[in-house]
């Protein structure tokens, strides 16, 4: 008995010692998780040794500082947005980063710093994944194919219904891209003019001209996967949407095709926590600057349409093509940073949102009411013209029926 008891201990012992020596990422779960582990953690692993394990959370730093206050932190590296970099960096929670020391060069030789496409929000942030707001239109729905973002705002041109994000983040950017704001150093032009109350009107104005046109109109998507639906099913004929999303429909055969023009490029980030389980060891450290080397954050790409950060994984990907896990999709023309992709884009500003996300959501929420106002307005003067004119007899009561279903469709 005491010898099963002792070989029990140390089982239990081992399991612990395992566990202990496993570097925990912190991230938001589902298909992204899998690709974060099928990934770069699954290369990291590979050149380090080092084994990592994943642990789902819902964002935010709340559950960190409690880890923090009872001194049981038990989390090594966290996949978070740019605020949370900046917040956790001024509390002390994460690592401050030597970024050319702590961050592997590109193949070629250049330094870290340089080879990330941007500046990161914090001394404690780096460059996880990229991802853009694009849009795309059903396919064999006009005679030409949409091709700008001024086509996304022509309803003379591609009549029909679009779908808009239901919040106001990024739709006041591509108004602006419509109005004929070219976008400058990545979309420095058209910060300049939401910077000013007259700008923002103008890009209200924008969206409100494009949702109140009885050839357009205009409703509202918070889901990820909505865009594609609402293009699948024909309620709408174009649709802002995540690039990811709508590569996936098109990969499955739907009759949706993905236009990168004005493009919103967004970001998440690493941060390394401080005091981690594997922080004074090195080994968390050692794990993320391998995720984020060119070839382990190029290896995403074999999983899902999200570019990483770096300016060498374009040309990592280019001389690897076909780079998709099916083995025959090219992965250039789906990356955020592709030459093809950047011809007309917006890197998207977070210090602008956090500054004026409350303004400007008010406003948002006050045309978005206007139009929905008005809109039913318009339906029911329609509707009052529609049964005149049958009255009168000059429609028919089968043209009468069809012309009412039409617009109440």
């Amino acid at each position: 008995m005491k010898k099963i008891l002792g070989f029990l201990i140390l089982v239990l012992l081992f399991s612990s010692y395992s566990n202990a020596e496993k570097v925990t990422i912190v991230s938001w779960g589902g298909a992204y998780t899998e690709m974060q582990r099928l990934g770069p953690a699954d290369y990291a692993e590979k050149k380090t040794g080092i084994k990592t394990k994943f642990v789902d959370y819902s964002g935010g730093l709340s559950e960190l500082r409690t880890q923090k206050k009872s001194k049981r932190i038990k989390w090594d590296i966290m996949d978070v947005f740019a605020n949370d970099t900046i917040d956790g960096c001024k509390e002390g929670l994460f690592h401050k980063f030597d970024f050319d020391k702590d961050f592997a060069p590109a193949p070629d030789g250049t330094p870290a710093s340089k080879d990330f496409i941007k500046l990161m929000p914090s001394k404690c942030a780096v460059g996880n994944i990229l991802y853009s707001w694009t849009w795309g239109y059903k396919t064999n729905n006009f005679g030409s194919d949409p091709k700008t973002i001024e086509d996304f705002f022509d309803t003379k041109k591609f009549p029909g219904k679009r779908a808009l994000y239901d919040g106001a983040l990024t739709n006041l950017e591509i108004a602006l891209a419509a109005d004929g704001v070219r976008p400058g150093n990545g979309g420095e032009n058209i910060y300049k003019i939401l910077k000013t109350s007259e700008g923002r009107k103008r890009a209200l104005y924008k969206i409100n001209d494009l949702c109140a046109d009885p050839q357009g109109g205009c409703i509202f998507w918070s889901k990820g996967a909505e865009p594609a639906e609402f293009l699948s099913n024909g309620k709408v004929v174009m649709s802002t949407a995540w690039n990811g999303r709508l590569f996936n429909a098109e990969l499955e055969g739907a009759p949706i095709k993905q236009v990168w023009d004005a493009q919103i490029i967004d970001y998440e980030y690493f941060v390394l926590v401080k005091n981690g389980p594997n922080y004074k060891n090195g080994k968390a450290l050692k794990i993320l600057r391998e995720m984020t080397s060119t070839a382990g954050g190029a290896s995403q790409l074999k999983y899902i349409a999200y570019a990483p950060w770096r300016r060498s994984a374009i040309d990592f990907v280019k001389n690897r093509e076909p780079y998709f896990k099916d083995g025959k999709t090219n992965m250039l023309p789906q990356m955020s940073t592709s030459p093809q992709n950047t011809k007309n884009f917006v890197l998207l500003d977070p210090n602008f949102w956090s500054e004026n996300s409350n303004t400007i959501n008010k406003l948002w929420d006050e045309m978005k009411s206007k139009i929905k106002n008005s809109t039913e307005s318009n339906w029911i003067k329609q509707l009052e013209n529609l049964s005149n004119l049958y009255k009168s007899g000059v429609l028919t009561e089968d043209e009468f029926k069809k012309l009412k279903k039409e617009l109440l469709n």
